[in-house]
C-alpha cells in the first residue's frame, strides 16, 4: 500500500509543483507526503526560483514514481467508461451533466489534466452522458472522473454513484460498439447515435484532444456501427428519438383525428428537422415552426416539399402554442420555455382532440416543466417516456441484436489485438537503445586504441558503418519477432511471448520506462 500511496502523492506533487511558474502564480491545492489534499494557496516567486521549484517538483515526482513502480505498474493502463443513460438515470440528472458539443474540447482538457487520466472523450446526447478514458490506475482514475462529474453538475458523488455505470477494458469497448450500433438506444438500430459518435471523432480531430487509444476505439466503433446496420438490417423499421416522439404523439391522439391535428414545432435544429420528416411520413400536411431565425426554417422548407411549413418568430411562440394540439420542443435553451403557468393560460382543447394539449419535449436540458401534467388540459412527455413507443416486435429485435453482437465481437477482437500489439513498441525501442549504447561504447574504445592520428574520415566512417551493420543484423531477427499488426491472434500471442522473453533476457525493465515516460508527459503538459 505504501507504494501506491507514494505514487498518488507524486502525481499530485508534479501537478501542484509544475504550476509554480510566473509572478505570484497561485496553486489552489498542494499534496502532502501522505497523498492527501490540503486546502490553501502556494505562492511562488518569479524568475529562477520558479523554474528551480518547478524542476525540483518534476524530479521529485519522477523519483517517487520510480520507487513505487514495482507495485504501481502491476496495474496496466485501463480503458474505462463512466456514465449514465436513459436506462440508469432520470432526465433531470442527465440534463445537469449534459455537456454541449462546443464544450467537449474543454471537458477533455480538464479530464486529461487529472493525475491518473491519460486520454479522454465525452459522448453527451439527450439519452446519455458517457466519459471514456484511458486511466493509469483504474481505482484512482475512476475516483477522479466521478469527482469531476460531481463538481461539474453540483450532484454529490454519493448520489451520482447510485446512477452511474462503470465498465473496464473489453467491457467498456464492447459498450461503445453497442452504443454506436444502436443496441443501447431506446429504439433499436436508430441512426442518430452513430452520427453523434462520428462527431466525437471529428471534434477530437479539430481540437487535437483524443489520444491514440480513444481515437482508434471510436473509429472502430463507427466501423462496427456501419457493419451492423448494413449486414443485419437492424435499422429497418427502427426510429430515431425524433421519430419516436412523433409516434408517441400519434398514439396519444384520437385515431380519427391524427391527420387533422395542428402540429407545432419549436426549434429547427437537427432534431426538429427530423420531427418534420417523420410527420411527413405519418401523412401530416402542415406544421408550424417557431424558431429564432427564419433561415433554418427556409432550408427545411426547401428540402421537404411534401408539407406546408409556416414560420413564426420566437416572440409569437405562446400565440402559436394556443393554436396547436401538439407541441414538439427541440431547442438548446437551458431554461424552461413552458411552465405550469404558461399551460394554464392556454385555451382548452376540443373534446374531439381528446381534450388535452400534448407537449412532447425531446430536449436535454428540458424545455417543458414536468408540472404541466398537473394542468387539466395539458400532458407533457419527455425523452424517458419514449420507451412506450418501442415495445413492439421484441422477437425480431432480439434476433437482429444477436446477429449484431456477432459482428461486434469480431470488431472487438480486432481492436483488442491492435491494442495488445502496441505493447511491443516500448520493448523494440528499449532493445534498440540498449544495443546502440553498447555499440557506441565499444566503438569509442576501439577508436581510442587506434588513435585519432591514425584515422582519416573515410576510415572512421567505415568503422562506424561496420559497427552499425553488425548491430542491425543481430537485431533483425529479434525485432522481426516483435512486430505484429494484431490481425492474427496466434501470431500476436507468440509476439507477446517473445516480448516478455526479451525483457527478461536483456533486463529491459520496459514497464518502468513506460511509466516514467507517461509521468514526464504529464509533467510537461502541466508545465505548459
Amino acid at each position: 500500500m505504501a507504494g501506491a500511496t507514494s505514487a498518488t502523492a507524486a502525481a499530485g506533487a508534479f501537478a501542484a509543483g509544475a504550476k509554480a511558474r510566473g509572478s505570484s502564480a497561485a496553486c489552489p491545492w498542494v499534496v502532502a507526503a501522505g497523498g492527501r489534499r490540503r486546502s490553501g494557496v502556494v505562492r511562488c516567486d518569479a524568475g529562477g526560483d520558479a523554474q528551480a521549484a518547478s524542476k525540483l517538483a518534476s524530479i521529485t515526482a519522477l523519483e517517487q514514481f520510480k520507487i513505487s513502480a514495482d507495485r504501481y505498474m502491476k496495474e496496466k493502463s485501463s480503458i474505462a467508461v463512466i456514465g449514465l443513460s436513459v436506462h440508469t438515470a432520470p432526465v433531470d440528472m442527465r440534463e445537469k451533466l449534459a455537456v454541449a458539443e462546443e464544450l467537449w474540447p474543454r471537458a477533455i482538457s480538464e479530464l486529461t489534466s487529472l493525475n491518473h487520466i491519460e486520454e479522454a472523450a465525452v459522448l453527451s446526447t439527450c439519452n446519455r452522458m458517457e466519459i471514456y478514458v484511458v486511466a493509469l490506475s483504474w481505482n484512482r482514475g475512476i475516483r477522479e472522473v466521478v469527482d469531476w462529474m460531481s463538481k461539474k453538475s453540483g450532484i454529490p458523488a454519493s448520489e451520482l454513484r447510485e446512477h452511474l455505470f462503470m465498465l473496464r477494458d473489453s467491457d467498456a469497448t464492447r459498450h461503445l460498439f453497442e452504443v454506436s450500433s444502436g443496441l443501447d438506444s431506446l429504439v433499436l438500430g436508430e441512426g442518430q447515435i452513430l452520427a453523434q459518435v462520428k462527431q466525437v471523432v471529428r471534434n477530437g480531430q479539430n481540437s487535437g484532444g483524443l489520444g491514440k487509444n480513444i481515437d482508434r476505439m471510436f473509429k472502430d466503433a463507427i466501423t462496427a456501427g456501419k457493419r451492423v446496420r448494413c449486414e443485419t438490417n437492424i435499422s429497418a423499421g427502427a426510429v430515431s428519438v425524433s421519430s419516436a416522439a412523433v409516434e408517441l404523439a400519434m398514439m396519444k391522439l384520437p385515431k380519427s383525428e391524427c391527420l387533422s391535428a395542428r402540429m407545432l414545432l419549436i426549434g429547427a435544429g437537427k432534431m426538429g428537422k427530423l420531427v418534420v420528416k417523420h410527420l411527413i411520413a405519418k401523412g401530416c400536411k402542415k406544421v408550424v415552426v417557431v424558431n429564432r431565425s427564419v433561415e433554418r426554417v427556409d432550408a427545411i422548407r426547401e428540402e421537404m416539399k411534401d408539407i406546408e411549413i409556416v414560420y413564426r418568430p420566437l416572440t409569437e411562440m405562446y400565440e402559436a402554442a394556443a393554436d396547436a394540439n401538439v407541441v414538439f420542443t427541440s431547442t438548446a435553451s437551458e431554461s424552461l420555455l413552458f411552465t405550469k403557468e404558461h399551460a394554464e393560460a392556454l385555451p382548452p382543447i376540443s373534446l374531439a382532440m381528446g381534450g388535452v394539449r400534448l407537449f412532447v419535449d425531446i430536449s436535454v436540458p428540458r424545455n417543458v416543466s414536468a408540472c404541466l401534467s398537473e394542468v387539466e388540459h395539458a400532458r407533457v412527455y419527455n425523452v424517458d417516456d419514449l420507451k412506450e413507443v418501442v415495445e413492439a416486435n421484441k422477437e425480431d429485435r432480439v434476433r437482429k441484436a444477436m446477429e449484431a453482437q456477432a459482428i461486434i465481437t469480431q470488431e472487438l477482437k480486432r481492436f483488442e489485438a491492435w491494442r495488445d500489439s502496441l505493447e511491443t513498441v516500448p520493448t523494440i525501442k528499449k532493445l534498440r537503445s540498449y544495443a546502440d549504447r553498447i555499440r557506441a561504447s565499444e566503438l569509442e574504445k576501439c577508436l581510442q586504441k587506434i588513435g585519432e592520428d591514425n584515422l582519416n574520415k573515410k576510415m572512421r566512417r567505415s568503422i562506424e558503418e561496420l559497427s552499425t551493420g553488425i548491430v542491425n543484423k543481430l537485431l533483425h531477427g529479434p525485432l522481426q519477432h516483435l512486430r505484429c499488426d494484431g490481425s492474427d491472434s496466434r501470431t500476436l500471442d507468440e509476439t507477446l511471448e517473445n516480448m516478455h522473453a526479451l525483457n527478461r533476457m536483456f533486463n529491459l525493465d520496459t514497464e518502468k520506462a513506460v511509466l516514467e515516460q507517461k509521468i514526464k508527459a504529464k509533467v510537461e503538459k502541466t508545465q505548459s
